[in-house]
């Protein structure tokens, strides 16, 4: 009896017909994710193979479980077609959002629709090997929570912050402690394939494939977070540049002033345009006199989180208000200058601080409409996100089915 599909994907040695095989079932797959369900006269068209090969690719495919025959399909004339497509329950993916203070996990069918999700699990993100095994161990139990068989689980999506080759699975932000690439050690560790992705362009093709994009094919996803972060999509691909680090948007030397980045450099847009300068503004203004909701809550400004100044701005908080406004109007005028570069049709805002919505989007737009020139902004649509969190779960899982199956 030959390999299963799933012991195919899995194997190292598959060589001669069974690896081209392999391919064909994977391009077979590919076109059911994009296209959805199709009769055999379809197949034959798009992939250029005879009805006897597409026949026997199916037949393997429905055996393995991963393709169904859903019956006639109406037609104009002569015998009615069968109609193919995927089984969702098939198979699954597993997608890890690594944020500063805690991790989202979400496992997804084939179709793209999300099984399960565990949002805000406690962890710390710490460049060291304590934090590593803490993630590690968060992954382990969700996936041994799970009810499905573990074979049914293809692959891993692995989300983190700064420069990542997703082609290598190497990352040089965090957890750069061996040779070995940090996706095959936590391979190792949970006996299933990994892929790393950088963070915000996870976020981004999780808006790009199910979020607020509808039929742009030009448009740039903004990550507003500790940090800043950017997914750009040009002609409806992912632009990934040439090691895989585009998107280091938060770094552009916009500023004057004497503030080190967590780069090593000065006057990045991150140091006043971020989470992170808004902690460090509010913090400075409390210390300062200010009053706010968090003075009257004996919050320690030492203490204080970016995720206590965002509930503060949407409980009508003043100072939060102020001090969000003026990281919108440094926000708008980076944005100004990605609008003049790009000319998108779209911008997306999201990450921790679009939470605050109005409160961050006005200030941006009014930016926008300084800084950039005119019949640019015009043309170009600002939308909040409608993925939220869930965006770089369903990012990673994504992203790595079509690693997998070889997805355009």
């Amino acid at each position: 009896m030959g390999k299963t599909f799933f012991e195919e994907l899995n194997s190292e040695n598959i060589i001669g017909v069974a690896y081209k095989n392999l391919g064909l079932k994977k391009k077979l797959l590919s076109y059911f994710t994009n296209v959805g369900n199709a009769t055999i006269a379809d197949l034959c068209k798009e992939l250029n193979l005879s009805v006897p090969k597409i026949t026997s690719l199916l037949a393997d495919l429905i055996e393995d479980e991963l393709i169904k025959d859903y019956g006639k399909v109406d037609s104009t004339g002569g015998r009615k077609p069968n109609l193919y497509g995927l089984v969702p329950e098939s198979a699954f993916f597993i997608g890890v959002d690594i944020k500063q203070n805690h991790i989202n996990i979400g496992l997804s069918d084939l179709q793209k629709n999300l099984i399960k999700v565990s949002e805000k699990l406690p962890y710390h993100l710490e460049n060291n090997k304590e934090s590593l095994e803490a993630l590690i161990i968060l992954i382990n139990d969700f996936i041994s929570a799970l009810t499905i068989p573990r074979e049914k689980l293809l692959g891993i999506g692995i989300n983190l912050s700064g420069r990542i080759n997703y082609a290598t699975g190497y990352s040089y932000s965090f957890f750069h402690f061996s040779e070995e690439p940090l996706s095959k050690i936590i391979e190792s560790r949970i006996g299933i394939r990994v892929f790393l992705e950088n963070d915000s362009r996870a976020m981004a093709y999780g808006e790009f494939s199910v979020g607020a994009v509808s039929v742009e094919k030009n448009v740039l996803f903004l990550n507003l977070d500790h940090g800043i972060g950017l997914g750009i999509l040009v002609n409806g691909q992912l632009y990934y540049g040439k090691s895989g680090y585009s998107g280091e948007f938060g770094h552009i030397p916009l500023f004057t002033n004497e503030i080190i980045c967590h780069c090593g450099k000065k006057g990045c847009l991150e140091t006043e345009a971020s989470g992170w300068a808004l902690s460090r503004m509010l913090k400075e203004r409390l210390k300062e006199g200010a009053t706010s909701i968090l003075t009257r809550k004996n919050i320690n400004p030492d203490n204080l989180t970016m995720e206590d100044i965002i509930t503060a701005a949407n409980n009508d908080d003043v100072l939060a208000i102020e001090m969000i406004a003026k990281i919108g109007d440094n926000l708008g005028r980076g944005i100004a200058l990605l609008i003049n570069l790009f000319n998108p049709e779209l911008v997306i805002l999201g990450g921790c601080l679009a939470a605050t919505e109005d409160y961050i989007k006005l200030p941006i737009k009014s930016a926008i409409n300084k800084y950039s020139l005119s019949l640019m902004n015009t043309d170009t649509v600002l939308k909040m996100s409608t993925l939220g969190e869930r965006g770089g779960i369903l990012g990673a899982c994504l992203l790595t089915r079509n690693r997998l199956f070889n997805i355009v």
